[in-house]
């Protein structure tokens, strides 16, 4: 029996059919992005980045501007939204979301650029600098940077690591996004029909730039990382105290944390002259383990030396300070004899953590994020290498292992070890701890260096300089770890050439950027002749 007319289905119009059709970039971008989050730890999927841009270049080529810009911010929400939602842990949603907003904006105008090299000859080599480029300006502004999800971040179990000793995050970073860009090419030359031979040897000279060479370059840069010790070794002793609570209000019981830590010293002290475990030759304890200030405090301080002596080496203790009016956050090595006598103050402060800036604004949004955050912290103006007993042992500070320059320093004043003490316990369980921990694999490659990283609440572990994590604990139990680990004074090409490789690389985006825009106006006069 026939349907009536008005009860049958009607085929899609052709405007539907393009609305459509129109959404699908706007899809794969969004998913393109969520691939690329996936690629992160605590995940092992690096390789995943590589098909992540992919689509996003085969999204973008050919785009109008505009169109570029919607598509760059959509792969920009699809990435950082999920990356960045430990920051909603305990201050609720409204910052996340402000904080991957304002981010999502580099990405977008990466991918106006993006769209603009897209027909250039060589258009990956272009598009992955403009990546290293907006890199590059994320982690300077505002509010002095914020570099957290640099693609170098999420490869330190993938083929490509060696290439962070080569020329730091920024090559690593842009061997990656080449290579996705690079695979996307390739196929799209090879896919199309009536391809000429000449062609598909275009094809593969693309596949062999963007894939081969950077890998070749990896495995030769193999060669520069190194678990050799050059300057004898060091046993090191890490302390994981745990705190009471997790979450803003971990340090409401001060000197609970500090106790903590103290404890867990006391048991490492009985485990020595136990003989179950070596002595060490110093002993790290992470980010805030006394947010009692020991030089205001007798009590605080009297705590501190008893573990100190018990021990019997001196102890790089993390502590809360007020000096001149400043609060500072602070490494202060304590020794068994002498008591304190070095300190390094941190220099990378975390916004709307460790100081608020916009204060009035904000206190106009919320009353309650400036009640908690009453003073702010100040900054630190010297690298932090502390000498103990010949061995030097750079620190860089938590949120300042995210800073290339944070880190770098340290080893170019002479650390033969780095030392990144934290505290994490505000985040709960939540994936920063994990993308933080691969943030010091990096570190370790980048200079061949060993790295440790003592955490209150965990996952505090040991770093070899090849990137290999030899000891780990798990999270909110009190540990300690025992290891002796090599010392090293020679430097990679990373270490030697620090800002330059980034400088060039965005020397390369603007110069991409330039052509386009050339080959443009050329194509527009031609046109209106």
């Amino acid at each position: 029996m026939d349907q009536p007319d008005q009860l049958k289905p009607r085929p899609a119009s052709g405007a539907g059919r393009g609305r459509l059709l129109r959404l699908v970039p706007a899809a794969a971008s969004v998913l393109c992005g969520v691939l690329l989050y996936v690629s992160f730890p605590p995940r092992t999927l690096w390789w995943l980045a590589l098909p992540a841009f992919a689509g996003f270049g085969w999204v973008l080529r050919g785009r109008s501007w505009k169109a570029a810009l919607g598509l760059g911010y959509l792969f920009g929400l699809g990435f950082l939204l999920p990356l960045l939602v430990w920051t909603s842990v305990e201050v609720g949603p409204l910052p996340w979301l402000a904080l991957v907003l304002i981010e999502a904006v580099f990405v977008a105008l990466v991918g106006v650029g993006v769209a603009a090299v897209s027909r250039l000859p060589a258009w990956p080599v272009w598009a992955a600098a403009l990546w290293t480029a907006g890199e590059a300006v994320r982690a300077r502004v505002p509010f002095h940077g914020f570099p957290w999800g640099k693609i170098a971040f999420g490869q330190a179990d993938g083929v490509f690591l060696p290439l962070a000793a080569v020329g730091g995050t920024p090559v690593l970073g842009f061997a990656v996004v080449l290579c996705g860009f690079g695979l996307y090419e390739a196929g799209r030359l090879l896919s199309g029909r009536r391809r000429t031979r000449t062609v598909r040897r275009a094809a593969a000279t693309a596949a062999l730039l963007s894939v081969a060479v950077p890998v070749a370059g990896a495995i030769a840069a193999r060669a520069l990382v190194s678990d050799k010790a050059e300057s004898g070794t060091a046993t090191v002793a890490l302390i994981q105290g745990n705190v009471p609570r997790s979450g803003l209000e971990f340090n409401a019981q001060r000197r609970a944390v500090l106790d903590y830590h103290a404890r867990e010293t006391h048991k490492l002290a009985a485990d020595i002259r136990a003989g179950k475990v070596a002595k060490p030759d110093y002993v790290l304890w992470p980010e805030n383990s006394s947010d009692i200030d020991p030089f205001e405090y007798p009590d605080g301080a009297a705590v501190i030396e008893q573990a100190v002596e018990d021990v019997g080496v001196p102890v790089s203790v993390g502590a809360v300070v007020e000096k001149d009016g400043k609060l500072l956050n602070e490494q202060i090595l304590w020794d068994p004899a002498k008591g304190a006598t070095q300190t390094y103050d941190k220099r990378q402060i975390q916004p709307f953590g460790e100081y608020l800036p916009l204060r009035s604004l904000v206190g106009a949004i919320n009353k309650s994020w400036t009640d908690m955050a009453r003073r702010d912290f100040s900054r630190g103006g010297k690298p932090g290498v502390f000498d103990i007993d010949g061995a030097k042992v750079g620190l860089a500070t938590c949120y300042e292992a995210a800073f290339d320059w944070a880190v770098r320093d340290t080893v170019t004043h002479g650390a033969q070890m780095i030392s990144v003490p934290s505290n994490n316990a505000t985040f709960d369980r939540s994936e920063m701890t994990y993308q933080q921990l691969a943030m010091s694999r990096i570190r370790a490659v980048e200079h061949s260096r060993t790295v440790t990283v003592p955490v209150t609440s965990g996952v505090s572990a040991v770093i070899m300089p090849d990137g290999r994590i030899t000891q780990k604990t798990g999270m909110f139990v009190p540990a300690y770890l025992v290891q002796k680990v090599p010392l090293r004074t020679s430097t990679t090409p990373a270490t030697e050439l620090g800002i330059l490789p980034e400088i060039a690389l965005v020397l390369v985006a603007v110069g991409g950027i330039g052509w386009a825009i050339g080959s443009g106006l050329r194509s527009r006069r031609a046109g209106d002749a």
